[in-house]
């Protein structure tokens, strides 16, 4: 076996492992009727002239089923906390309270739902395509390498099944968060 094949072999793996970890943070930012504090993954705020996320500078609670709390280390950030949530495309309004901040989840309605079911089968698709992408980078890079004929069939097969197994890693990531979205 090639050495330089086999290292291709293992970096195809981590670069689509990668790839499912991208879509499942992804996922958790779409909103569903139930608070997770992952939704608040993309939020920073300008903290002391430094982009910081949300969740460094705070404790992120789910309080009840549909409400997150939100409580600052630093009380002076509750105003831009309060800001940055509005400046999102979360579409949720931040009860200030002087000491922490709620976000009251809205349950959704079945059109939301359907919205939202679309957005994730988009994500999904792009994610295959990143995966599929990864695959035909790599098939390039072993036909380069100057295999024998069998050696190098036997490498693209390996790629190809790594390929089938992430493409239904994608496929169960998306089924499981379609589901959250229709629980009511």
């Amino acid at each position: 076996m090639n050495e330089q094949a086999d290292l291709l072999i293992m970096e195809v793996e981590e670069r689509m492992q990668k790839s499912i970890d991208s879509l499942v943070r992804d996922y958790g930012a779409v909103r569903t009727g139930r608070a997770n504090p992952t939704l608040l993954d993309r939020i920073a705020i300008d903290y002391y002239g430094v982009s910081t996320p949300l969740k460094q500078i705070s404790s992120v609670a789910v309080v009840e089923g549909n409400q997150l709390l939100i409580k600052p280390f630093d009380k002076s950030t509750l105003k831009q906390i309060e800001q940055a949530i509005y400046a999102s495309d979360l579409g949720l309004n931040p009860q200030n309270d002087g000491t922490a901040i709620r976000l009251i989840l809205p349950q959704l309605t079945e059109e939301r739902r359907k919205e939202l079911i679309k957005e994730v089968e988009k994500m999904a698709e792009n994610g295959k395509v990143a995966i599929r992408n990864i695959r035909r980078d790599v098939n390039e890079q072993v036909k380069k390498l100057g295999l024998t004929e069998d050696d190098e069939k036997g490498y693209l097969e390996d790629v190809q099944s790594l390929t089938d197994k992430y493409i239904k890693k994608v496929e169960e990531e998306t089924k499981i968060k379609s589901e959250e979205i229709i629980k009511i």
